[in-house]
């Protein structure tokens, strides 16, 4: 397959590439599926949550990125399973580094809407 790299002909293969990525990982990733559907929840949620725009931005631009860490996760620990499935401790190492950034991700966005709560309660 060859891949186009200027003007729009680039962009246009780029954000099929992209979607290719996305769909990939819908229907194979359960976790990246539940990071979504909570993500989605929230983000309806959060229309409700913040008093302001900057509330708002604080409150999803966290579930953002959980999105695109879990997508860098995901593509981690299918490289790792390419090289194979026999225990390594690098693989497993790689593996659990990529759902620690999972973790402080999902850390941001309960420290996020914990603090945003708390102020609009008081």
């Amino acid at each position: 397959m060859k891949r186009e790299d200027n003007g729009l002909k680039g962009l246009m293969a780029a954000a099929g590439y992209s979607m290719k990525g996305i769909r990939a990982c819908w229907e194979n990733e359960a976790a990246f599926r539940a990071d979504v559907i909570v993500s989605a929840i929230l983000f309806l949620a959060s229309f409700f949550v913040a008093a302001s725009v900057e509330q708002w931005l604080l409150l999803t631009s966290p579930l953002v990125l959980i999105i695109i860490v879990e997508l860098l996760n995901s593509a981690i620990e299918n490289v790792v399973d390419r090289i194979g499935h026999e225990f390594h401790d690098l693989s497993g190492r790689a593996k659990d580094m990529g759902s620690a950034a999972v973790f402080f991700c999902w850390v941001i966005i309960g420290m996020a809407w914990i603090s945003i709560a708390w102020l609009n309660l008081t």
